[in-house]
């Protein structure tokens, strides 16, 4: 299907299906619609204590403020460049008040018991750090520049805490993948190079090992995949992935756009109205993967 063709069938399935927020981010990246209106539909998820929550990661809908809903508010801010003092300001009392007191966050908080959750979320530590989601909150803060942070207790406490998870054992191994993005996104933007080197020799290591990335497009299961390892020609894991792995991986997710125009998840959903929020995040994550190499 010829690439205008492909992003129109996704603009229609957008436009009929997906969340408000995630339309304004389509606008944003193809009709040049505002940053202001992305970050003004992010602050309907906010909550008075200046965190996330509210579904806005579609598997955990319960109201309360949560970390991994946090991190994804953090990235769209990035996606739009734009800084916000009312969000910003709201996230950082947020961090801080809810760091364990051995520093950093846990991956999800004892306050989404009882509310409706993929089965992932159940049964979870709420009471240590984990670095799901503490590396890439650390991370995202290091890349946009909120310098103004490093020297707060609580911001020190979460490197310490994230240091010590990583370094306390010589022969720890990230846990899949969505361990491994976490280290990632800590070690590659960390100020103390000379600490992250050695660790990020070890993910290097573990990366090469065979079946960590998958290579198989039409591997079936939660699978994860060249191009969710590289959405983006400077992605870390890049580099250990062959040109023609690559292309083949493009030329295979091109043709799994379904004839409503969005694409496909890869995990259940945890209903009907999730399935959808999902498939218009992932169908928006596909356009971008697509245009970054030059498909669209």
């Amino acid at each position: 299907m010829p690439s205008h063709f492909a992003l129109e069938k996704a603009r229609s399935f957008l436009l009929l299906n997906a969340r408000l927020i995630d339309r304004l981010r389509f606008r944003f990246h193809w009709e040049e619609g505002s940053a202001e209106a992305v970050l003004q539909a992010l602050k309907a998820y906010q909550n008075p204590d200046g965190g996330f929550g509210h579904a806005l990661e579609p598997d955990i809908r319960c109201p309360h403020s949560q970390p991994v809903p946090l991190e994804v508010a953090l990235d769209v801010i990035a996606e739009t460049g734009l800084r916000d003092k009312q969000l910003e300001d709201g996230i950082v009392r947020w961090l801080k008040a809810a760091s364990l007191p051995q520093g950093g966050w846990p991956i999800i908080r004892g306050d989404a018991a009882g509310w409706p959750l993929s089965p992932w979320w159940e049964g979870l530590d709420t009471s240590a750090p984990s670095i799901n989601p503490t590396g890439t909150l650390l991370g995202i803060l290091y890349r946009s520049g909120w310098t103004e942070l490093a020297g707060q207790d609580w911001f020190q406490a979460a490197e310490r805490s994230a240091w010590r998870m990583l370094e306390r054992d010589p022969d720890r191994e990230p846990q899949g993948y969505h361990e491994a993005v976490h280290w990632i996104a800590f070690l590659n933007a960390a100020p103390d190079r000379e600490r992250a080197e050695p660790l990020l020799r070890r993910l290097d290591a573990w990366l090469r090992k065979p079946g960590v990335i998958g290579l198989d497009f039409h591997a079936e299961g939660y699978v994860h995949k060249v191009l969710d390892w590289a959405p983006e020609p400077n992605a870390y894991a890049r580099k250990f992935i062959e040109d023609v792995a690559v292309e083949e991986h493009l030329d295979a997710m091109e043709r799994e756009q379904e004839e409503d125009g969005g694409w496909p998840m890869s995990f259940p959903a945890l209903s009907p109205a999730a399935e959808m929020e999902w498939r218009g995040i992932v169908t928006l994550q596909r356009l971008l993967t697509l245009r970054a190499y030059g498909r669209l």
